[in-house]
């Protein structure tokens, strides 16, 4: 069997299948890896995203960047919209549907901060902005949850619109200093208790795992397939080799002689 292994094309489909065997263990390592991912996203969300609503100074104090640990923390902080900090993300998501999400900027102690309003939905042309009810005037408490910044897709798009919720964009749209990150509006109070109104919320984050755990798994239990299949085939053929051998080599001896019943009775 050995020596079947050891011949030229046989060495080649074990190659073959160490390349596959190797490729599929780093597959099953990559969606396992995507697996912790979404499984450390799922325990951030639920750490944060139902506890009681924090200072903002305590989470993002002026100057500082927003620690990932803190992501989807529940904050609350008092402040004025800037009547002129309004922008538009373009192709969001929502229920099915794609429109814009409105962004705008509030004033705080803190600093300036990016604040996601909701959604609303497309306009008939890409070139013309949704009309959206204006920023409460005045001062206003809000309380929502904290994101980082996301990345840049370096679009080139018309005024007041961004192709993400960059904070560095949006600052050199607006002309304005901002906080580190940016906040997903949950609720907004005016000083007599009345609630503004406001574009559509934000659906809660996703906390499915999905199916990288089981891809994964089968990623790793398909890796030793090649080899299999290179052992039963050789195996195979060295049965039928040696085999072969065995019928050539018996093959030039004679048959012996059938003694027949009336043969005996003639002897």
């Amino acid at each position: 069997m050995l020596r079947t292994l050891l011949t030229p094309r046989w060495l080649g489909l074990l190659a073959l299948a160490t390349v596959f065997a190797v490729a599929a263990v780093l597959l099953g390592s990559w969606q396992y890896g995507r697996h912790e991912e979404r499984l450390a996203h799922r325990d951030l969300v639920e750490a944060h995203y139902g506890a009681d609503p924090v200072p903002l100074e305590t989470v993002l104090p002026p100057g500082a960047a927003l620690d990932p640990a803190r992501e989807w923390t529940r904050v609350r902080t008092t402040g004025s919209y800037d009547e002129a900090g309004r922008l538009f993300v373009r192709n969001r998501p929502h229920r099915g549907t794609y429109g814009y999400q409105v962004l705008g900027v509030l004033r705080t102690s803190a600093g300036n901060l990016l604040v996601d309003r909701g959604w609303v939905p497309n306009t008939a042309r890409a070139e013309e902005l949704p009309q959206v009810d204006p920023d409460p005037i005045g001062t206003v408490e809000v309380t929502g949850w904290l994101r980082p910044s996301e990345p840049s897709l370096g679009r080139d798009l018309p005024e007041a619109q961004l192709a993400s919720i960059n904070v560095a964009e949006a600052e050199k749209e607006l002309g304005l200093d901002l906080l580190d990150g940016y906040l997903v509006l949950e609720s907004e109070t005016l000083p007599d208790g009345s609630v503004p109104s406001r574009p559509e919320p934000a659906e809660p984050p996703s906390t499915e795992l999905g199916p990288h755990f089981a891809y994964a798994l089968q990623w790793w239990l398909t890796s030793p397939v090649g080899f299999v299949l290179v052992w039963v085939f050789a195996r195979r053929e060295h049965r039928e080799r040696t085999g072969g051998d065995r019928t050539a080599a018996t093959a030039g001896t004679p048959r012996p002689r059938r003694t027949r019943i009336w043969d005996e009775e003639d002897e």
